[in-house]
């Protein structure tokens, strides 16, 4: 992750407050010690423990907080004094169980339902910052996959529903955009990414002919946070190295 912290001045973002969902590990976990490194207080928040060995770092706090508890939501947001970034990474996946109707609903839930709950959670403190939201989507945004249809319908909606707050929100100033990941080597994708034959697949679709890493997105995660982003909002970036136009 140096590498692609190092491209922004450093204390980017110090005195900065960030809270990222969905961060004991993966992707979220990426962003937030991305924003850490760059000065920012963050606050991580996920149901699941925290991943073991990862450096953590003085900026970086974590708790546990389940998003579909909107009660949970409502009082954790109120008790962050300051914001300036809003991150929703909590996300999950249940291949083939999501046709059942009640795995199809928790997906929902957590995947995009959890967006809209974060977001009013933290409202009046990111109007005050004139801060920023991102969301998480998916190149199952664009595309079809059988096994998760949950999925491919929350992330589709991740990008709905981006566009609708940012045009609500932006009337107080606040940007909200999504970025929508490919193939990253998380422990989500493991199963394909362990697999040679599944890998080497996936990479030749790609156009960089690669896989991505967690830190592909976090240097996209920092641009779109930035000054340097000030007039970007309602927008999803992929970042998926190529494989959606593959």
């Amino acid at each position: 992750m140096s590498d692609v912290v190092s491209a922004f001045a450093p204390g980017l973002f110090k005195g900065q407050h960030v809270w990222v969902s969905g961060a004991s590990r993966g992707i979220g976990l990426a962003i937030a010690l991305g924003f850490a490194k760059l000065g920012a207080q963050v606050v991580g928040t996920g149901l699941l423990a925290l991943s073991s060995g990862e450096p953590k770092g003085e900026n970086f706090t974590f708790r546990e907080l389940d998003v579909r508890d909107r009660g949970a939501v409502r009082a954790f947001g109120a008790s962050l004094p300051d914001l300036n970034v809003l991150v929703n990474a909590a996300g999950i996946a249940r291949p083939r169980d999501e046709w059942k109707e009640e795995v199809y609903l928790e997906v929902m839930e957590v995947n995009l339902n959890s967006i809209m709950w974060t977001s009013n959670a933290v409202r009046s403190q990111l109007a005050m910052s004139h801060g920023s939201i991102l969301n998480i989507a998916s190149m199952l945004s664009y595309l079809a996959d059988p096994d998760v249809p949950a999925y491919c319908a929350s992330k589709t909606g991740v990008m709905g529903l981006t566009r609708s707050l940012a045009y609500e929100f932006g009337k107080q100033g606040v940007r909200v955009n999504a970025l929508a990941p490919g193939y990253h080597k998380t422990e989500m994708t493991r199963v394909h990414w362990e697999n040679p034959a599944v890998e080497q697949t996936i990479a030749a679709r790609a156009a960089l002919k690669r896989w991505g890493t967690t830190d592909d997105l976090v240097g996209v995660a920092l641009f779109m946070a930035s000054p340097a982003a000030q007039f970007v909002t309602g927008t999803t970036l992929p970042v998926d190295g190529g494989f959606v136009i593959g």
